[in-house]
């Protein structure tokens, strides 16, 4: 299953630099009209990115492959594929408010197919070597940034580069995927 998803994510990374299109003018200036292009690849790369780290290490707690795990991973990457095509969206439409908002639905509803793999892979009860806090933790961060990427979802019908900024904030919050351990624990 964890081959089967690198595969999907390797993929989506692919499309997305497929969609890049050089400037036709021959010259540094002509980059700049690119700049919503630029910032929507780069946010995108990065959110498939984390996301990708994120789910190898959901994924290194799986004791087995239930069909119930499949299917969660099934839905998890659906999401995660329909970021392409918003990213497209935003780029043409130089962050317009309305592609702003369903890119930041997609945030949501990966962010929401993450909390169903979670649950399918740590929050079972049969898997007992997770520690409770960092089950906690972990539910606690994607319900926080399902929340804030809902806001941003809102935010965007008025003001679309706030929204953005909020889920680049959403992203830096994510770029550990472990939840760190007490201070005061043994090592």
């Amino acid at each position: 299953m964890g081959a089967f998803s690198d595969g999907v994510f390797a993929v989506l990374i692919t499309i997305l630099v497929l969609e890049l299109k050089p400037p036709t003018a021959h010259s540094f200036s002509a980059l700049f009209p690119l700049w919503p292009t630029g910032l929507s690849y780069v946010v995108s790369y990065l959110f498939i990115a984390i996301v990708w780290v994120n789910h190898h290490h959901l994924l290194s707690f799986a004791g087995e492959t239930t069909p119930r795990l499949v299917w969660s991973n099934f839905a998890h990457l659906f999401s995660v594929s329909l970021i392409p095509i918003t990213t497209e969206w935003i780029a043409d439409s130089r962050l317009a408010g309305p592609p702003v908002t369903l890119y930041a639905s997609v945030f949501v509803l990966v962010n929401i197919t993450y909390v169903a793999l979670c649950f399918e892979v740590v929050d079972r009860p049969a898997n007992e070597d997770v520690p409770q806090r960092m089950r906690r933790l972990m539910r606690m961060r994607s319900f926080i940034t399902i929340a804030a990427f809902v806001s941003a979802a809102v935010v965007a019908l008025w003001w679309p580069v706030v929204a953005m900024v909020l889920i680049c904030l959403c992203l830096i919050w994510y770029l550990r995927p472990g939840i760190p351990a007490p201070k005061n624990a043994a090592p």
